[in-house]
C-alpha cells in the first residue's frame, strides 16, 4: 500500500488528483489524508483527516510515502526508513503562504533523503519508475545527544 498524505494544515489538491489519476491508471492501491476538500478522488481509499496515531501507523504499513514537503510527514518517512516522495507546495499556486518548501525539497533531496518532483508533471514521470525508489537509513525519533548538548550549551551561555 502506498500512502499518500498532503499534512494537517491544508488541502493539495493538485497532488492528490495526480496520484488518483496515476492509480487509476496503474492499479496500485493508495490510501490518502487529503485533507478538507471539495476534491473526491476516485481511483484512491481517502480520508479528509487521521489521528496522529494512525497517521503512524500509515507511514509504519506503506511501502512508500507520496507527500507535500512537510516536515511532520518527511521526518516520520525517515523515521521508519520509508522511501517518500515529495511535491512541494508552491505560493504562486496559492497552496501556501510562500515556497519554503522547495528549498527544503531540494536540500533534503540533496541529501539523499527524499525523491522530489515539482510539478505534476515530473510527479507522473516519478510514479512510472516508483519501484527505484529506494529508502534511507532510517532516523531517530529523537534529538542526537550533539544536538541536545549544543541546545544545552546555547541556553547556558545566553
Amino acid at each position: 500500500m502506498i500512502f499518500l498524505t498532503v499534512g494537517s494544515q491544508l488541502p493539495f489538491d493538485r497532488l492528490v488528483e495526480a496520484v488518483d489519476h496515476w492509480a487509476g491508471r496503474s492499479g496500485r492501491e493508495v490510501f490518502a489524508q487529503i485533507c478538507e476538500t471539495t476534491l473526491r478522488p476516485e481511483h484512491i481509499r481517502w480520508t479528509p483527516r487521521i489521528a496522529p496515531k494512525e497517521f503512524r501507523e500509515s507511514v509504519r504499513d506503506a511501502s512508500l510515502i507520496i507527500s507535500h514537503a512537510g516536515m511532520g510527514s518527511i521526518l516520520t518517512a525517515l523515521e521508519f526508513g520509508k522511501p517518500i516522495l515529495v511535491m512541494p507546495r508552491r505560493a504562486a499556486l496559492r497552496e501556501t503562504r510562500n515556497d519554503h518548501q522547495v528549498p527544503t525539497a531540494r536540500w533534503l533531496e540533496a541529501r539523499g533523503s527524499v525523491a522530489v518532483a515539482l510539478d505534476e508533471q515530473a510527479l507522473a514521470e516519478r510514479l512510472e519508475r516508483i519501484d527505484e525508489l529506494e529508502a534511507p537509513g532510517q532516523i531517530s525519533r529523537w534529538a542526537s545527544s550533539s544536538l541536545l548538548n549544543s541546545v544545552r550549551e546555547f541556553i547556558a551561555e545566553s
